[in-house]
């Protein structure tokens, strides 16, 4: 769509002002694309105000533009927002690198292993079309939803997060839009400005972006095979005060480190005697791979005393732009949830939740997950085998059974930037790993997405890009 947007804008000059566009038919014979290929462009240049779409007549060129606006002064600003943060405790920064390495959409023919999300090939399209559909001419469904979101999708997410007659109801369970929107929630609600919040090491970039912008002073808990170590967890809670811990124990990002049995208790425990929540963030529940075995229940299902915060979304197993999570929670923090959540963002819109509700209760959504659940081993072994017979230098600690992605220590004394660039340069995207670290980290790393790209092949092209930008900058 990008390229011919920018054919017919070069075209322009041949049309005067008013001047009528070949018509879609002509356009999709003449480049060889598709019509929504030539609807979307040509609907980018009526957005940019070079044509104006007639329904029933066609495009043609618009009026010449008028003279451009005076550029304003917004030096002054710099003074202002400075001023503000020599007022706070703790200053808020809003640094979104780390989350947009893997949104942003890489340049054409750049193997994506950055992404943070499935691709397109492996999204259910067509059930979600179909299920959005459907939803469309549900009764009342373009009317305004319940705050707390629809019944039967609450009562979904409570059966998925307790099992069926669990201890997780309906009622303690409210619908957002997405996870990123859940965790932002829970944070506000849990700690204050200024506040410390503890944080696994290495964690999600998203999540330390969320801390900081909220004026919140992540602390790290270093995680290892079996997830963040118990001793080091009651030691931070001692030494700073905190009240809040948000750590993901199924298939940790970016370790993929399942956390342990006995630690699972553990963690309950030692938060429990702090006084203080846990927010647990089961974001790839529904990535497992197909040789993953039975999975550990959530540490909602296991906590009776409302310690756990629980954010669970259907975002990373269908489209990024599927936006359905739930926040899960009991006691009276429930309703400090539920009242910022209104404050922040009203409610997720009624179509969409009514589209996942015929989603998730379709004979799609089950073979949608298990043809999912086999593709990702696939892929997984795929990148396990090629790195370790072009790569050998890399380590790799743990393989995980479930998530998108691989976690590789890199050699000492690696520059990830140097390596991030020379990548880049060979044609393949790859996260660096010191977004992921709240403080300063203990080696240098690289994360490797296989979820985001096109299949076996590219997986295997873009390893071999990869080894030729070690040879470049290791």
């Amino acid at each position: 769509m990008g390229e011919l947007a920018n054919q017919l804008r070069r075209e322009l000059d041949r049309y005067s002002p008013g001047g009528k566009l070949p018509s879609s038919r002509a356009l999709v014979e003449r480049f060889r694309v598709s019509p929504v290929t030539v609807s979307r462009a040509l609907a980018q240049l009526a957005a940019e105000g070079l044509v104006v779409t007639r329904p029933g007549a066609g495009a043609f060129r618009a009026e010449r533009p008028g003279p451009a606006a005076a550029t304003g002064d917004t030096s002054w600003q710099e003074v202002t927002l400075s001023a503000d943060s020599a007022t706070e405790l703790v200053p808020r920064s809003v640094d979104a690198s780390g989350v947009l390495v893997s949104l942003a959409a890489p340049s054409h023919g750049v193997i994506e292993f950055n992404g943070g999300y499935l691709h397109p090939s492996l999204q259910p399209e067509r059930a979600m079309a179909a299920a959005l559909s459907r939803a469309g001419r549900r009764p009342g469904a373009w009317g305004r939803p319940p705050m707390e979101g629809l019944p039967e999708l609450r009562e979904w997410f409570a059966r998925g997060i307790g099992g069926p007659g669990g201890p997780v109801t309906a009622a303690e369970v409210l619908i957002t839009a997405g996870g990123q929107s859940a965790l932002t929630t829970a944070l506000k609600a849990l700690a204050p400005p200024g506040a410390p919040v503890l944080v696994e090491s290495p964690t999600y970039p998203g999540m330390l972006a969320i801390a900081r912008a909220a004026g919140l002073r992540p602390v790290p808990v270093p995680v290892d095979a079996d997830g963040v170590r118990p001793a080091l967890l009651a030691d931070a809670f001692r030494a700073t005060g905190a009240r809040v811990f948000v750590c993901q124990p199924l298939f940790q990002n970016p370790t993929g480190a399942l956390l342990a049995p006995e630690r699972r208790r553990e963690v309950l425990r030692i938060a429990r005697e702090a006084g203080a929540f846990v927010v647990e963030d089961d974001f790839v529940r529904r990535l497992v791979h197909e040789d993953a075995g039975p999975l550990p229940r959530p540490l909602a299902a296991d906590d009776t005393d409302g310690v756990v915060v629980h954010v669970c979304s259907l975002t990373k197993a269908t489209s990024p732009s599927f936006r359905v999570s739930a926040l899960a929670a009991r006691g009276p923090v429930l309703e400090r949830l539920r009242a910022i959540q209104v404050v922040d963002s009203f409610f997720v819109p009624r179509p969409l939740q009514e589209a996942a509700v015929e989603l998730v209760g379709s004979p799609a959504w089950p073979r949608h997950l298990r043809a999912v659940a086999a593709e990702l081993r696939a892929r997984r072994d795929t990148m396990t085998a090629a790195l370790r017979l072009s790569l050998p230098e890399l380590v790799l600690p743990h393989i995980p059974s479930g998530g998108y992605h691989l976690w590789l220590r890199l050699p000492d004394g690696t520059d990830e930037t140097a390596l991030t660039t020379a990548a880049l340069r060979a044609g393949v995207a790859i996260t660096p790993g010191r977004p992921y670290f709240s403080a300063e980290p203990p080696a240098p790393h690289i994360r490797l997405s296989f979820a985001a790209v096109a299949g076996a092949g590219e997986i295997t092209e873009g390893v071999r890009r990869l080894r030729a930008a070690c040879d470049e900058a290791l």
